[in-house]
């Protein structure tokens, strides 16, 4: 059974829809192994052992049936604890939302669950995804499995972790200002922010509502494609969903082929601040793209130098609207309502108790930048700053432009956990590369382009994509991995050190 963790999706799928062996067998194997290195990475939070059993019989009792499967019928998944799932808990690794039993699944749940994909459980995160390094997870931080003494990346360090110590082939992320894709890069896993709009949001914990977006996680391309195919879609149940049809991720991955495409090399992405192996993998992706048949050009966005501030005004004011809602009133934590305190004072002592510091540094930071006499100052200004960088990518992929964008996905590997705790400006900066596609709310992807050489940690590459053309991350993301696989002879990953 130990060999059937180390197959991609698409090879569970196939052998289960073959018969040559059961959803139950993939899910015990899969459970067995989250038994046996869980304790050293604690990538989940809840672990839904009967669940996932359940679902994995039903599977097998309608391939005994004849009927069909789908692509990820039976494959196991890890689910980041935002999205919230009937009956099993939620917590957006809070304390405020411990023991909170959502009554419905989200949307995307829901899809997970009519495409047969077993849900294993819920991974760790920086609570309500506010951070890069899943150590502001009220229950604990993750390791990295390359280096249990380094972070997974943030804020879905759990899924990304699950993914690279083979405890899950699929995982689901959200990304905020980076949080699937910075994740990946550290990890040596695949990571897809889609377009903004193009996964529904309904039933996932908002952070800032105009910049949150969830996606697949995946050891491959093609895991990855399938993974997006099942999820996205439009929903009317988010006001915000595109309704129209998803793009041909999946026959991008299939056929992943850079002849004759324009690849930019965004100019602002390097410098001070990157690590010299970061640097040195990044150009040797540039060289191979050049080899399969790319031309590469010098792309200059000159508003993404103030991409950073910009997202650290709009994404701290959106969530200090969208965290009112923990008022101790309706659901979650309630402490100090022993008859005596007003529901102002009750309201006051919850949120001390069950907020993190950094969840309460973020709401402080947005309630002054929306205050009188500071919101046009702050909040209007990092609109329009917003406004600029979408030009700077309209411009980039207009007529006569690239077809994609490349960049480091993030400008360092994996950094010791608690080595940036205490500063949340060198925290921030993990997110440099990775912001303003949020910005702007087109697609991108990261994928492993080889091990920095000053410490032997996983790189990634970024590929960014105009809005609703996610098919182009797959074309070129295919066309890399496939070009590294036959350089290194294996994946990436089949280097990382046993757990």
């Amino acid at each position: 059974m130990t060999d059937l963790i180390k197959l991609t999706a698409a090879e569970i799928a196939a052998k289960i829809a073959s018969g040559e062996v059961t959803a139950v067998q993939v899910t015990e194997a899969h459970l067995a192994r989250i038994e046996a290195v869980d304790e050293k990475v604690n990538a989940f939070l809840h672990v839904d052992r009967e669940g996932a059993l359940a679902q994995a019989r039903a599977v097998d009792e309608k391939r005994a049936r004849g009927e069909k499967l789908g692509p990820l019928a039976g494959v196991p998944l890890a689910l980041k604890d935002i999205f919230t799932t009937k009956g099993i808990p939620t917590t957006v690794g809070s304390k405020i939302l411990e023991g909170w039993i959502p009554p419905y699944d989200a949307t995307l749940t829901r899809r997970l669950k009519e495409a047969d994909v077993v849900i294993l459980g819920k991974t760790n995160m920086d609570e309500f995804a506010m951070g890069s390094s899943t150590e502001n997870s009220a229950y604990g931080p993750t390791g990295n499995p390359w280096d249990l003494t380094k972070i997974p990346g943030g804020s879905g360090g759990g899924s990304s972790a699950a993914l690279a110590s083979y405890e899950a082939p699929l995982a689901i992320g959200t990304d905020t200002g980076g949080s699937i894709r910075q994740p990946a890069a550290v990890t040596g896993t695949v990571g897809v922010k889609p377009t903004y709009g193009a996964v529904s949001r309904y039933g996932m914990v908002a952070f800032s509502s105009s910049l949150d977006q969830g996606g697949p996680c995946a050891r491959t391309v093609l895991d990855a494609a399938l993974l997006h195919e099942v999820i996205a879609g439009h929903d009317p149940l988010d006001s915000t969903s595109i309704d129209a049809p998803v793009p041909p991720v999946v026959e991008a991955a299939r056929n992943g082929d850079v002849k004759g495409m324009r690849v930019g090399v965004v100019k602002q992405f390097r410098g001070e601040g990157y690590q010299a192996g970061v640097l040195q993998r990044f150009d040797e992706s540039v060289e191979l793209l050049k080899e399969l048949g790319a031309e590469v050009v010098e792309v200059d966005c000159p508003s993404f130098d103030l991409a950073l501030a910009a997202y650290y005004l709009i994404a701290p004011s959106e969530c200090s609207s969208n965290l009112a809602r923990f008022d101790a009133m309706r659901y979650g934590l309630r402490v100090g309502d022993d008859g005596t305190k007003s529901a102002e004072e009750v309201t006051a002592l919850t949120r001390e108790a069950g907020f993190g510091d950094e969840v309460k540094r973020r709401v402080i930071l947005g309630t002054y930048a929306l205050s009188s006499g500071y919101y046009d100052a702050y909040y209007g200004s990092a609109q329009k700053v917003r406004t600029l960088i979408t030009r700077d990518f309209e411009k980039a992929f207009g007529e006569g432009g690239v077809d994609v964008l490349i960049s480091p996905t993030t400008p360092t590997t994996a950094f010791p956990i608690g080595e940036r705790a205490d500063d949340p400006m060198a925290m921030y900066l993990a997110d440099l590369c990775t912001i303003p596609t949020n910005l702007a709310g087109n697609a991108a992807m990261s994928l492993p382009c080889g091990l920095a050489p000053e410490d032997g940690m996983p790189v990634g590459l970024q590929i960014i994509a105009p809005a609703m053309a996610d098919d182009r991350l797959y074309r070129v993301g295919a066309a890399v991995e496939a070009a590294f696989n036959a350089r290194w002879g294996h994946s990436l990953l089949e280097e990382a050190p046993a757990l």
